[in-house]
């Protein structure tokens, strides 16, 4: 841009308080040389005066505010130097954060102003790039006060955006870390429900091994009844004078007795199988909720998994971050405008209907645009 953007860099460096134009220095400390009818006269002589005397004014404000009174600021604003607080606080502002009168003068207060919307330590290089405004590349002191309002938003736009990215990212990173640890936690669940579920296993199968062995027993012990009962009867059948020689009585005592432990033995063997099934048929239950236990965790892990990626490649796509924050902007100014069309509605029934129609108009033309 030649000469002219040469000169006009180095004012707005001046302006922001690193440029050549004037060594950049906080306001200096107020002195109570003067009173307050010298610094009237000074600021309403720099009112009239304008462009450059944006400082004196801004200063003149600083030392007035320090030298009056409590109470004494907002009455002599109005009836002395006719500024309302609001006013004040502008030029008080510029006078704080700039230092260079030629630069102002060259910027504008408005524009000033608006500058140091951007922060301290990126206005510098913020004023003194190119920067794109409706297809043509400028400088700030180039712009005009809407074209830089336009790229002061886009730029906090920008930051906004990247900085939901970064979140989305670290968000993304967080939950696979947190993922990560309850995925150890799972696995080492798991592990212990295995051990459990080997465990059960291998007392379900001692269960039926005894419980093949009681059943046996009690086998033999109904072959042995069956076998004295076998031997009484053939006793009692046996000649007259054979069982004449022998005690019938004794006999008899010796059979009831033999019949009795047998019946003893098989009812110990019958009992001890009774428990044994009802010891297997528990640890059989405790083994199949250990399985479904199992099966349920391992579910929820898959299941935490897939979202976890999911959520995870979401987060590292940057198109679908600025998508996504776009969207939510849209939807609250969207509410918004929902808000002001019912809000209209009960005023002027004919204005709330065009609003009504722009608003779908609008999003009847993003939808075309969306479907190409």
């Amino acid at each position: 841009m030649g000469a002219k953007n040469t000169c006009k860099t180095a004012a707005v460096m001046g302006l922001i308080g690193r440029g050549p134009a004037e060594k950049s220095v906080s306001p200096a400390p107020v002195e109570r040389t003067r009173n307050i009818e010298a610094i009237t006269s000074e600021i309403l002589d720099a009112k009239r005066a304008g462009g450059e005397a944006i400082l004196t004014i801004g200063r003149g404000l600083i030392e007035a505010k320090a030298l009056l009174s409590h109470g004494e600021w907002l009455p002599w604003l109005e009836e002395r130097v006719e500024f309302s607080e609001k006013a004040a606080q502008r030029f008080m502002k510029l006078a704080r954060e700039y230092s260079n009168p030629t630069a102002l003068s060259d910027l504008g207060a408005t524009k000033a102003l608006m500058l140091l919307a951007v922060p301290a330590e990126s206005r510098e290089a913020f004023a003194s790039e190119l920067h794109e405004v409706n297809g043509e590349e400028k400088m700030v002191i180039d712009m005009t006060s809407r074209e830089l309002d336009q790229v002061i938003k886009e730029r906090d736009k920008a930051l906004m955006a990247a900085a939901q990215a970064q979140a989305e990212q670290a968000a993304a990173e967080q939950a696979r870390e947190k993922i990560s640890q309850e995925m150890d936690l799972a696995n080492g669940r798991i592990a212990g429900l295995n051990d459990l579920v080997g465990r059960y296993s291998a007392e379900a199968r001692e269960r039926q091994e005894e419980l093949a062995r009681i059943t046996a027993e009690a086998g033999e012990r109904q072959e042995e009844i069956a076998r004295i009962t076998a031997e009484l009867k053939e006793l009692k059948e046996r000649p007259v004078e054979v069982a004449v020689e022998s005690d019938p009585a004794a006999i008899e005592a010796a059979r009831k007795e033999a019949e009795a432990a047998m019946r003893d033995k098989l009812d110990k063997a019958k009992a001890n199988q009774k428990k044994a099934q009802a010891d297997l048929a528990e640890v059989s239950s405790a083994l199949e909720r250990a399985r479904l236990e199992r099966e349920q965790v391992e579910a929820e892990l898959r299941q935490q998994l897939a979202q976890a990626e999911k959520k995870a490649a979401l987060a590292s796509n940057e198109d679908f971050v600025l998508f996504k924050t776009i969207l939510e902007r849209l939807q609250e100014d969207g509410n918004r405008l929902c808000g002001l069309i019912l809000k209209e509605r009960n005023k002027d029934q004919e204005r709330a209907e065009r609003f009504s129609n722009a608003f779908f108009a609008c999003l009847d033309k993003m939808r075309k645009e969306a479907q190409g």
